[in-house]
């Protein structure tokens, strides 16, 4: 964190504190225009206030609690490191160092038995669904069944594929989908057509004559992706377009519309690298339980 962000940090809370400490010291050594004893002059329902002032109780609490306040912010880091010593950051490493010395060894030792062997330990997989739940759930959700623009793990459709070599290999360097746009290659009418011709392909209901044109437009500007029959190339990451799987499937959207607007902007759908968070032991084990859902 830079120096004016920790100033920052440090001035906000010094300046509350001094502030309500100003607000209580000149409202207690305010004079009051009228006798203790004396109402205000408001009443309500029957109940008059009455001008006297806040118990010497309460304002000592609140110097208490204004002490402990600065003594908090002094022994602890509020940009800089505190009297303490302690910054959250070592606190990470310290737990980080923790872990590893008590789980490392398990991971190690799982880490040299195949993931196709894994499959039938259990300790393995609870091992391995636990790492997932707690780095991989909030994209592809609890149960992997994924999200709109976050794929399933558990159909068995594999954007990159779905052996355990192309699973680990997805989780160590990440994946990156490059669906160029069409919008300054193909006309209106072009874009109408392909998509009439992926729709066919999906096996769902189209326009046949605008499908059959746009077959030559696919063959010229898709195939080369996704195969001449729109099966896909997992090497390039390019999906199947035939299994009806699809990975931008807007619920708010027709499905026919959901894919002219892949075509007109494109797709740079991002799966970020995990071995510099997880490291190669955990996940051998993510991966294991991935595959377990529904590998190949």
């Amino acid at each position: 964190m830079s120096s004016f962000w920790s100033a920052y940090i440090i001035i906000i809370p010094f300046a509350f504190i001094a502030g309500i400490a100003a607000l209580i010291y000149f409202t207690s050594t305010m004079k009051l225009p009228q006798k203790p004893d004396e109402t205000m002059g408001h009443e309500f329902d029957g109940i008059e206030e009455y001008n006297k002032p806040m118990p010497k109780w309460w304002l000592q609490l609140f110097a208490i609690t204004i002490v402990f306040a600065i003594g908090y912010l002094i022994y602890y880091p509020t940009g800089w490191n505190g009297i303490s010593g302690w910054s959250s950051e070592q606190q990470l490493r310290d737990e980080q160092i923790a872990h590893a010395q008590r789980y490392g060894a398990v991971f190690s030792e799982f880490s040299r038995v195949p993931i196709r062997d894994l499959q039938d330990n259990e300790q393995a997989l609870r091992m391995g669904q636990r790492i997932y739940e707690n780095n991989c759930s909030v994209c592809h959700g609890v149960s992997a069944a994924g999200a709109y623009g976050f794929p399933s793990l558990t159909n068995g459709d594999w954007q990159w594929g779905g052996t355990p070599e192309a699973i680990t290999q997805t989780l160590l360097q990440g994946r990156q989908a490059l669906m160029p746009s069409f919008r300054n290659a193909l006309s209106s009418n072009e874009l109408d057509q392909v998509t009439q011709y992926v729709m066919q392909l999906a096996g769902q209901p189209h326009n046949t004559n605008a499908a059959t044109r746009g077959a030559n437009i696919f063959a010229n500007a898709c195939a080369a992706c996704h195969g001449p029959e729109g099966t896909g190339n997992q090497m390039l990451g390019a999906p199947n377009l035939t299994n009806n799987i699809w990975l931008y499937d807007n619920p708010n959207l027709a499905l026919e519309e959901d894919i002219k607007l892949t075509l007109r902007s494109g797709r740079q759908g991002l799966m970020p690298a995990w071995q510099s968070i997880l490291g190669n032991d955990q996940i051998h084990l993510v991966a294991a339980y991935v595959y377990s859902l529904g590998g190949e």
